[in-house]
């Protein structure tokens, strides 16, 4: 809660936090219309694969042509200005920034720039969930060994879940249950970027125009993007996904302590602790009473008669039975909440959220029958969508993480909704990431097979 004072003394010190972004999209922007307005913060550099695009995103969000005209780190770094590149690992490798932020979305990017930045001695911010998700848990066991510090992004759904986790476990609550919500039917799963925008309600030309990527939007529709997230959730707070993977169950917040608590006591969730996500669509298309759509929450239990009193007695809202509640946060502001990653790397050493062991994965499913032969395109595609589960059981079926399905061929017909196996597919193992993410398998399947 000291962060903002924290900032200050820095910018009075003149020892800034020294930032470099990589990937100036839509997340990266959005940081980007922030960090300029917050003491303490020096965006020292932006690495872009286009630098033009780059240079665009920031005269867009508030950033004059006299601060983007550095022509070196070191120039940067001298004139409290901002240099724009096309080399990623240059903006690691650089003498001057203290902490890079991850906004690619890419695994194979991930993974490398991590690893770059632990070879660098650099902390790293790790928007790229999708990277985390595939790799996470060794690669925050990689950064520890190197003394840096990886973290999860705050702004984004899986770190301000475990802020709220965090909260209630500190506070000395059970938590039941903790996730986000989406928008989501069963028959999204087979979404494609060729039908994504009638789920959404605007028409292919108006998404045209408006610059929006159906491959990126329909990777929310589909459960993907939520499979990733949970898996990001359960890899660092230790809350398990049910066997069955996500239920989608329709929820608006006053419902959230009578579903999400156990079945044995008339709610949805296989076990005490476990991580979904709700929908804000009935199963009939009906929109839910008061989704939480865009936001998150986590539900726990009262241990005792005076506890469920006291939820009672501040207007907390119940199950019948008085011992299950529920705190939410109805939205999240993605990178323009940045910052209190940044803040909380740079200044305490500590993660708003990190991957703390290897409890869940997100395994590539076939949207359709796939035939010998076909290529994979990935996350949001025509072809397969991901499905969390544990990772026990990711180990024992041989799941073809999703982060790695994309560009690679199917050696043999895969039915509709049977998820994939690395045996599946014509895998080049000496890519670097699969060579990661065997390393991982192969790191943590004598500790899972302990449980």
């Amino acid at each position: 809660m000291n962060l903002y004072r924290m900032l200050v003394q820095r910018e009075a010190e003149e020892e800034p936090l020294r930032i470099g972004l990589i990937g100036a999209g839509k997340f990266g922007s959005m940081f980007l219309a922030q960090v300029r307005k917050t003491p303490g913060m020096h965006l020292l550099a932006v690495a872009d694969l286009n630098p033009g695009h780059a240079r665009e995103s920031l005269k867009r969000v508030g950033f004059e042509s006299a601060e983007l005209s550095a022509k070196s780190f070191a120039a940067a770094l001298r004139s409290r200005q901002c240099f724009i590149t096309d080399d990623a690992m240059a903006l690691i490798a650089s003498s001057g920034i203290d902490i890079v932020i991850d906004a690619t979305g890419s695994p194979a990017a991930g993974i490398a720039h991590v690893l770059a930045c632990c070879e660098h001695g650099k902390h790293i911010v790790m928007v790229n969930v999708e990277a985390d998700a595939l790799a996470g848990p060794l690669l925050a066991r990689k950064a520890a060994e190197a003394g840096i510090v990886y973290s999860l992004a705050y702004g984004d759904q899986p770190a301000l879940i475990c802020e709220m986790v965090d909260w209630a476990r500190a506070s000395g609550f059970e938590v039941i249950a903790a996730g986000k919500g989406t928008k989501y039917l069963p028959a999204f799963h087979q979404s494609t970027p060729a039908t994504v925008w009638s789920h959404y309600g605007i028409s292919e030309s108006d998404a045209k125009l408006g610059g929006m990527n159906a491959q990126m939007f329909n990777s929310f529709l589909d459960g993907t993007k939520s499979a990733i997230e949970m898996a990001a959730v359960s890899n660092a707070s230790g809350l398990m996904p049910a066997s069955d993977g996500l239920q989608f169950p329709p929820c608006g917040v006053d419902d959230l302590a009578r579903v999400l608590q156990p079945r044995e006591s008339g709610g949805v969730l296989s076990h005490r602790g476990q991580v979904e996500v709700i929908s804000s669509l009935e199963r009939d298309g009906r929109p839910v009473f008061r989704d939480l759509r865009w936001g998150v929450y986590v539900t726990m239990a009262g241990d005792s008669a005076y506890v469920r009193r006291c939820f009672k007695e501040y207007g907390l809202v119940t199950d019948p039975s008085g011992e299950f509640t529920a705190m939410y946060k109805p939205f999240h502001l993605i990178g323009l909440e940045l910052g209190i990653s940044v803040a909380s790397v740079g200044l305490r050493a500590e993660p708003t959220a990190s991957p703390i062991d290897w409890y869940a994965d997100v395994v590539a499913t076939a949207k359709r029958d796939l035939k010998a032969g076909e290529s994979l395109d990935g996350e949001g595609g025509f072809t397969v969508y991901g499905r969390l589960m544990t990772a026990a059981d990711s180990l024992r079926l041989g799941g073809l993480p999703l982060g790695l399905a994309h560009g690679i061929k199917l050696k043999r017909a895969v039915k509709s909704g049977a998820p994939l196996r690395w045996s599946d597919v014509h895998v080049d193992s000496k890519d670097p990431s699969v060579r990661f993410r065997k390393s991982m398998e192969a790191d943590f399947k004598k500790g899972i097979s302990r449980g």
